[in-house]
């Protein structure tokens, strides 16, 4: 006989407590919890167990074959899946409200001419849908649309359809009859998510969920949706600019290194093959506080422009900002700027951003961030043909960076005369086949010395 009992779980980090509480103890956000009927089935006495048809092998004796990968026909996003899409796999994407999750995946749909895809949606009608498929391509296609948020009855439909891939937008307007809680709760998301799961894992089929987030930027649901999946993609941008960055947070089956950029149009998103073309400026005139970096993200390299504004303070306690940039490591090289080279930057506000919006983690960006912060200090501008590449340490030193020949490459097909590296890089490589000027240096003086001495 069923018994039915109630529990409180927390819509942020799924914790449970046999009473409501304010503050979650777990993850210590506030009014997360929610009270949610659970059925448990009384066990039978004498319940026979089912024999298990799974048995252990040797690792040596498991036969495997390589997949084959789908190709999305998006270069961008079969960059950062590592390829594109593995068969059986479970893809989530996240980012905030109207950020183009759902164009995204409706635009992969319909341009998979090769392949029946099934794109279900809980938050449109047929009608909105296929007002945005015309936008996106007015070639026919294998898509089919489903308006459906029942769980069983998509299950029902997956049977029917027989689709080769499936997209879901998005899993927290699905919900189960097994279960009574409302959709996008814990226990909704967790079901339906292990359900959807379990049909791509026996038929071999690749999912493509679309997730909220929350307002810390976390997707929302618990923390055990990510696990389930295979990969994790955050869909991040600013709504009021057309650049949008997909990169992966989680991937069984590739790196989480790589980045994709795309660009909103009315018509859809459009691949960014070159990054450096959108994140260096187009402006021909001198400006202090600008300087350019090599970066690298998973295998692309490319090139990216820093922006630094130093002032005086004007209420007594300097501030320090940074837009793409970890602010802890931007005081760190504030801290060896003052006390290594003697700049009196204690008593100034220094703001710094990176162009385009993207978010860098490279530390071969330290050496463009010091430069552009001196810059304009002194109010002087660097020259518009020299870009770095370097990391600093603690004692002011210029340490080498790794694949710093594809840093010189990049940098000369953008036709820049001169790029500063640490001396102590690769001093086996040959940099005479690249049209560009090498500088090695040791130490942060020496870079200052060579960028200024005739200023």
């Amino acid at each position: 006989m069923a018994k039915t009992k109630t529990t409180y779980i927390c819509q942020n980090c799924g914790a449970q407590s046999v009473k409501w509480v304010g503050k979650c103890p777990v993850c210590n956000e506030w009014n997360s919890f929610e009270e949610e009927i659970q059925e448990t089935i009384k066990d039978s006495v004498g319940r026979k167990i089912k024999k298990s048809l799974s048995k252990p092998v040797k690792i040596a004796d498991i036969t495997f074959s390589e997949q084959k990968r789908i190709d999305t026909t998006n270069n961008e996003f079969n960059r950062v899946l590592g390829g594109g899409l593995v068969p059986g796999s479970l893809v989530l994407i996240g980012g905030e409200p109207g950020i183009g999750k759902s164009t995204l995946a409706l635009q992969i749909a319909v341009n998979l001419l090769k392949y029946k895809t099934l794109y279900v949606s809980g938050e449109e009608s047929l009608q909105q849908i296929k007002l945005r498929a015309e936008r996106i391509s007015s070639e026919e296609n294998n898509c089919l649309i489903l308006s459906e948020t029942l769980l069983e009855n998509i299950l029902l439909n997956f049977e029917e359809v027989n689709p080769d891939i499936i997209v879901i937008d998005s899993i927290q307007t699905i919900y189960s009859e097994r279960s009574e809680s409302s959709p996008g709760s814990v226990s909704q998301i967790k079901e339906c998510t292990l359900e959807i799961m379990k049909y791509a894992k026996e038929n071999s089929k690749p999912v493509i969920l679309i997730g909220h987030i929350n307002k810390e930027g976390n997707l929302a649901g618990p923390k055990v949706l990510e696990h389930i999946v295979d990969t994790v993609l955050q869909f991040e941008g600013d709504r009021n600019h057309v650049y949008r960055i997909l990169r992966a947070t989680k991937n069984r089956f590739g790196s989480t290194s790589e980045l994709g950029i795309f660009e909103m149009y009315a018509n859809g998103l459009r691949e960014v093959t070159n990054p450096s073309e959108l994140l260096l400026s187009q402006n021909e005139e001198e400006t202090s506080g600008v300087s350019v970096s090599a970066t690298i993200e998973g295998i692309r390299p490319f090139l990216i422009e820093v922006q630094a504004l130093v002032s005086t303070a004007a209420y007594g306690t300097p501030q320090r900002s940074s837009t793409g940039f970890d602010l802890r490591r931007l005081s760190m090289l504030l801290a060896v700027l003052e006390k290594r080279a003697g700049f009196r930057l204690s008593v100034k506000d220094v703001f710094l951003n990176i162009a385009g919006g993207i978010r860098v983690d490279d530390p071969a960006i330290d050496l463009a961030v010091i430069c552009s912060v001196l810059s304009s200090d002194l109010d002087l501008a660097l020259p518009k043909d020299v870009c770095f590449a370097g990391e600093i340490g603690l004692s002011g030193e210029i340490r080498p960076v790794t694949r710093v020949e594809q840093r010189v490459a990049e940098a000369a097909k953008l036709g820049f005369k001169r790029i500063f590296i640490s001396k102590y890089n690769n001093k086996s490589a040959d940099y005479s086949k690249f049209k560009i000027e090498v500088i090695g240096v040791s130490k942060v003086e020496d870079v200052f010395r060579a960028l200024f001495r005739k200023k």
